[in-house]
């Protein structure tokens, strides 16, 4: 009997995935629920497994292709069977999509992806002026970003969300003439083009790669970034953290230091709720729930699960959530959902021994605490006493549009005083 393959709904808020890699070519043998494709999802692979055993008889979709949930992707069979011209099994019912009335003398764009309806809103863009290059001329998140750098590159042309200036231009002053000389090269001389030399290797920007990429230009564009440092005395955390340790790991948990900049994090965003929240032009969105992003660090690039609802839980279920994550996270093993929705965000970047760091906030966010590596200094104590302690740096990194430096500092403050006050 033939099996439709066909692409699942990854999440409730994902409606489109990336077949990255097929895992059986045509003509394998397939056993049920084992691993048939890899399909990509805003950083997140997934593991899809086959439906019914039998034999691959048709691949319809080539690797590298973003599709809709519900799209057919591949035929499973036994030996011997064969598949309709078409490629199809039995009749697919697609998900019911209801198409956007267009307006006469503009063309119908059919389906428009939540990333792509995000970014023509945040960069003021008019989608009828935007080739579609996806399946039946959908609009893809690369269209959008070719047009973008498409009217940046054109002369005379404002690029989308930018808005129109006049050049100040000043009365004519009489000044000496000053002689070039060869010593002086024109500024455009300076940039060199990108030339490959004889034994260069070329590593292709795609998938994980080129998520970050297009997000961390994105978030640079998009809001002004400024950091704020403080440095924390982590003696009360660590002893913590020594007395509980063994107590952790009989109920199956790993007691890290992560848990405790959670719960921090969460007093500071308790304490200053405006860095828990988002720009939306004509206003800023606070919001309700505080889902606090973990970055974890992977061969190819970052990803960030996040702990939803983190100021309703025990230091407990935190370290049990952030072991289960990170955990996941290295194993490919992550839920779509399970990435989205976050409103602020903790780069441990000194595992690597980074002393401060000035990260790039996950939009549409406010902020993202930096942590360093904790190293032992000697600091000034009360009563001028000379002592050594467990120091760190952390770091906010914040949306200068939502918030300023006082307010920043305010929660930073908090996150310090809740870590050196822990227990």
């Amino acid at each position: 009997m033939l099996t439709n393959v066909i692409m699942p709904q990854l999440g409730e808020s994902v409606v489109e995935g990336t077949l990255s890699k097929w895992l059986k070519k045509e003509g394998d043998p397939v056993n049920e629920f084992e691993p048939l494709m890899e399909v990509n999802t805003d950083k997140v692979d997934t593991e899809i497994p086959a439906p019914a055993s039998g034999v691959v008889l048709k691949l319809l979709i080539p690797e590298g292709t973003t599709v809709k949930a519900g799209t057919l992707l591949a035929v499973i069979g036994q030996p011997g069977e064969t598949v309709s011209p078409g490629g199809a099994a039995v009749p697919v019912a697609a998900p019911a999509i209801t198409p956007a009335l267009a307006p006469a003398g503009k063309r119908d764009l059919g389906f428009i992806s939540p990333v792509v309806a995000r970014m023509a809103d945040e960069y003021k863009i008019d989608l009828q002026l935007v080739a579609g290059t996806g399946q039946n001329g959908r609009i893809t998140k690369k269209d959008v970003l070719d047009y973008i750098e498409k009217m940046k590159s054109a002369p005379g042309e404002r690029a989308p969300g930018e808005r129109e200036t006049r050049p100040y231009t000043p009365a004519p002053i009489a000044a000496p003439q000053l002689p070039v000389t060869s010593a002086l090269e024109p500024i455009s001389n300076f940039q060199s083009p990108i030339s490959p030399s004889p034994g260069d290797e070329f590593i292709p920007v795609v998938g994980m790669r080129k998520s970050i990429a297009e997000h961390m230009v994105r978030s640079e564009h998009t809001a002004p970034h400024v950091t704020s440092v403080f440095e924390v005395d982590m003696s009360r955390v660590l002893a913590h953290r020594a007395a509980n340790k063994a107590s952790f790991a009989r109920d199956g948990v790993d007691l890290t230091l992560t848990p405790y900049f959670v719960a921090a994090v969460v007093a500071g965003l308790k304490a200053v709720p405006i860095v828990n929240s988002q720009w939306a032009e004509d206003k800023i969105i606070l919001k309700r729930e505080v889902n606090v992003g973990i970055a974890v660090a992977l061969d190819e690039g970052l990803i960030v699960p996040v702990i939803k609802n983190a100021d309703e839980k025990s230091l407990l279920r935190l370290a049990r959530e952030v072991n289960d994550l990170a955990q996941r996270a290295r194993g490919k093993a992550l839920k779509p959902d399970e990435v989205v929705g976050g409103t602020f965000t903790i780069t441990n970047h000194g595992v690597s021994g980074s002393l401060f760091a000035t990260p790039i906030i996950s939009q549409p966010q406010t902020g993202i605490l930096g942590v360093g590596v904790i190293q032992k200094r000697v600091v000034v104590t009360s009563g001028d006493a000379i002592a050594i302690r467990p120091m760190v740096y952390i770091s906010l990194t914040f949306d200068h549009r939502v918030t300023d430096g006082a307010t920043a500092d305010r929660f930073l403050a908090k996150v310090k005083e809740t870590l050196e006050g822990w227990g």
